[in-house]
């Protein structure tokens, strides 16, 4: 198969979208990009910005953008989707019918849509006919990316060819696309730290120190990693890029959404007042809702999701975060190589 630079077609007029739409074009891919607001492919065509959500960084003068879907998709060789998860679906099936088989279609969205617990990528198997499905996620604050910070991600994909025209593509001086065959595994990673994040921000507005945001994190990824190998995938896709990589860099920035709102949620506002006041989209929110309902359904320990769960939608107590550390059952460091049961029987045998 032909692997040289393609038509590129970015759908979503958001910071990551920007981005990347910047690197392809930059790289020298021919690009478009499809976004809602006229005034937005404005700035992007005429002042070279985003001026919604990357006001401060110029992107490539090769993107063009345009509010014709039909337009932007025309000859699209690779279609990178960069749409929040509840309207996502919606814009996959209005622009599926300009999607062949042969074409490349690869979701940028961390998130889960709430129906049938359905991950981005398998909503675009769904509602397309393409046989090169993939999925991008890694530590990518978008506008680090815009700032040529050096950074990596992952294309994640079953197929050989997406893996390698993604990486092709997007891949430059400071941005460094690495690869896996695990798309589940990486997707939910992607969409499970969004969750940690907002208890990360919460432990930080209230003053715990290093060692517990240390805990904290060691410990999401532990859970992380518990709920999603329950689901198939590999465990060792959490300990790259799209699983401690990306869980390290949203649990500690403030350039991160879902921190920002944990933070806010910690300074003791509302979870109303902590989304209205970030102004975009916090995915964790809405994942934390539906891990708590996957996790209490297929009996699956996750004590920070539980607690965070009460935090957030019953009010209760800060403090049921490091209750979640004290209290719960786990004695095992990492589960895959001492498993909790073992050291459970190891409990009862030295009573």
């Amino acid at each position: 198969m032909d692997v040289s630079l393609p038509r590129v077609a970015v759908m979503g007029g958001g910071s990551f979208g920007t981005a990347l739409a910047s690197i392809a074009a930059s790289g020298g891919a021919s690009v478009r990009q499809w976004m809602r607001d006229p005034a937005l492919v404005e700035s992007i065509n005429t002042c070279h910005r985003n001026a919604a959500y990357l006001p401060d960084y110029p992107i490539s003068d090769a993107v063009v953008a345009s509010t014709d879907m039909a337009w932007v998709l025309d000859s699209a060789t690779l279609v990178l989707v960069a749409i929040p998860s509840k309207a996502f679906r919606g814009v996959v099936k209005a622009f599926a019918p300009y999607i062949k088989e042969n074409t490349i279609v690869v979701s940028t969205t961390k998130g889960i849509e709430a129906e049938h617990f359905t991950l981005m990528s398998e909503i675009l198997a769904e509602e397309t006919v393409s046989q090169h499905i993939g999925a991008l996620s890694g530590p990518n604050l978008a506008a680090e990316v815009a700032q040529y910070q050096l950074t990596g991600t992952v294309i994640a994909s079953d197929d050989e060819y997406t893996r390698t025209l993604v990486q092709r593509t997007l891949t430059c001086d400071y941005f460094r696309v690495y690869a896996s065959n695990d798309r589940y595994g990486v997707e939910l990673a992607g969409s499970l730290k969004n969750i940690y994040a907002i208890a990360s921000g919460i432990a930080h507005a209230k003053g715990m120190g290093e060692n517990t945001q240390s805990m904290l994190i060691t410990r999401a990824l532990a859970e992380m990693s518990r709920f999603a190998v329950s689901l198939g995938a590999n465990p060792m896709t959490f300990l790259g890029l799209a699983g401690v990589g990306d869980l390290i860099v949203t649990c500690s920035s403030s350039l991160s959404r879902n921190y920002r709102v944990g933070v806010a949620l910690g300074n003791g506002l509302s979870l109303n007042e902590a989304v209205s006041s970030l102004g975009q989209v916090a995915e964790g929110v809405n994942t934390l809702k539906l891990i708590y309902q996957r996790a209490e359904q297929d009996r699956i320990d996750m004590p920070l999701v539980s607690a965070l769960y009460r935090i957030v939608f019953d009010n209760a107590a800060v403090s049921e975060l490091t209750d979640a550390f004290l209290k719960s059952n786990h004695a095992s460091d990492v589960e895959f190589t001492l498993p909790e049961a073992e050291i459970m029987e190891s409990h009862e045998r030295f009573r």
